[in-house]
């Protein structure tokens, strides 16, 4: 039995993976073990559900919809908005518990579940665990004392809460430094959550807007457009003159950038030039930011110069939060765009990233390409290198002697990390250096070194 939880929800084919049945027993789970820790204590609880434009999406969030219900849970339905646009509104509502129907960046069959706890931030690991048991030994074993079902008055009230829209987008605006006026920009929505609510808010801080990918249907989200398929962007920015363009996934919590070359600007330049202005407004807290590992080196050697320090943890958004929280940072997140300000969202919001970087090239007068010119990407050579004993990466002797001698190859203009992928037989190898070349070939000779000593 794997676990359900992955390190963003419940993810699987919908239909295949993720069935009705599992997203109502699921919701049901978590209703009571929410209730068991106290959170509805003392009134009648109310949760938000929202989703993505996905077919699956319809028939999944009645089924989270009738598992709350059933529990005594009333439900907010919000319609289809981005995650962090839940994420906000449970919080801001006063909810005891935000659900989210969406896979992100996945292909349009697969979908996902996302809890978020009061006041909109991620559901802890443990609770997470508790509702996993919980629906386990209720729903599947059915191996627990049976729960109980309110009736009469008792079951949950379901009504539709249209006004989340208009909340979201009056947020997003009033967190701005300033308006976008004399801004052209293109949306690239990915067919998906944020079609209607990222134009909507760009065009109400002042931009003219040019958007694509903002026609969903239910079956093309992601499909060719969005964050992981930027080429439609490039060429839009270049054949409208734009000043930029900006691009969002599926459920808008990330976003990338294409200056008005038509060339990317990916989540560490993001990250670089938010920095910036984050330290010239006074809110950059710690003069620090957080990253991962594998945050470009020219990022942090950009950050070392300009005296901001680079905080760096494992991959992934839920270690960039954790470290947030723990340190009070205000700013961090991941080379794929997504971006935390902890100050204005409790996850990943695309779309704010987007205006917050719009809102620096209004103020400043400066090109996208000029502002994200704060740092130098160094060139990034990634080699999967499969079926080999990932758990002796640390312990080959063969091994360290490889990766040291890559290492004082490469001097300080370079780096190497090795990395055990989290969910398959094999290890990451991965080299920057300032010339291409230079790091295909030393990436390579560490991918045989792996092969010879791991294999």
């Amino acid at each position: 039995m794997g676990r359900l939880f992955g390190t963003d929800g419940v993810r699987g084919v919908a239909n295949a993976d993720l069935t009705a049945e599992l997203a109502l027993g699921l919701s049901v789970a978590a209703a009571h073990v929410l209730a068991e820790v106290g959170t509805f204590e003392g009134h009648r609880p109310t949760a938000v559900v929202g989703r993505d434009p996905r077919a699956s999406g319809e028939f999944l969030e009645a089924a989270v919809v009738a598992g709350l219900a059933s529990a005594g849970v009333d439900v907010l339905r919000v319609g289809v908005l981005p995650t962090p646009a839940v994420a906000y509104l449970t919080g801001v509502l006063g909810a005891d518990l935000g659900v989210m129907l969406s896979a992100s960046h996945n292909a349009m069959p697969d979908n996902g579940i996302k809890f978020f706890a009061r006041g909109g931030h991620k559901l802890a690991d443990e609770l997470e665990d508790r509702i996993e048991a919980a629906y386990y030994e209720n729903t599947v074993h059915r191996t627990g004392a049976p729960w109980e079902r309110p009736t009469g008055g008792g079951v949950g009230r379901v009504r539709s809460y249209d006004e989340g829209f208009d909340q979201y987008v009056a947020h997003l605006i009033a967190v701005l430094p300033n308006r976008l006026d004399g801004l052209k920009i293109v949306l690239d929505e990915a067919h998906g959550a944020a079609a209607r609510v990222s134009p909507e808010a760009f065009t109400r801080a002042g931009a003219e807007v040019i958007t694509i990918g903002a026609e969903p249907d239910g079956l093309n989200i992601n499909d060719g457009y969005g964050s992981t398929h930027l080429d439609q962007l490039k060429a839009a920015v270049v054949e409208h003159g734009a000043d930029f363009g900006i691009a969002h996934d599926g459920d808008a919590d990330r976003c990338l950038a294409v200056d008005g070359a038509g060339e990317e600007v990916d989540g560490d330049q993001i990250l670089a030039v938010l920095a910036l202005a984050m330290r010239e407004a006074g809110t950059l807290r710690g003069d620090a930011v957080v990253g991962t590992v594998m945050s470009n080196l020219g990022f942090k050697i950009a950050m070392e110069r300009e005296g901001i320090h680079l905080v760096e943890t494992a991959v992934g958004d839920r270690y960039v939060l954790e470290s947030m929280k723990e340190h009070g940072y205000a700013l961090g997140g991941e080379q794929s765009g997504h971006v935390i300000v902890l100050d204005h969202a409790t996850t990943g919001d695309g779309t704010l990233t987007g205006l917050m970087l719009a809102a620096r090239v209004a103020a400043t007068g400066r090109t996208l390409a000029d502002l994200a010119g704060v740092m130098r990407r160094l060139p990034q050579v990634l080699i999967n290198v499969p079926d080999v004993d990932k758990s002796r990466v640390k312990t080959s002797a063969e091994l360290a002697s490889a990766v040291a001698e890559a290492e004082r190859e490469l001097g300080s203009t370079g780096r190497v990390l090795l990395r055990p992928s989290g969910t398959e037989p094999l290890v990451r190898v991965m080299v920057e250096a300032a010339d291409i070349d230079q790091a295909r070939s030393v990436a390579s000779r560490l991918a045989d070194a792996v092969k010879s000593a791991l294999g």
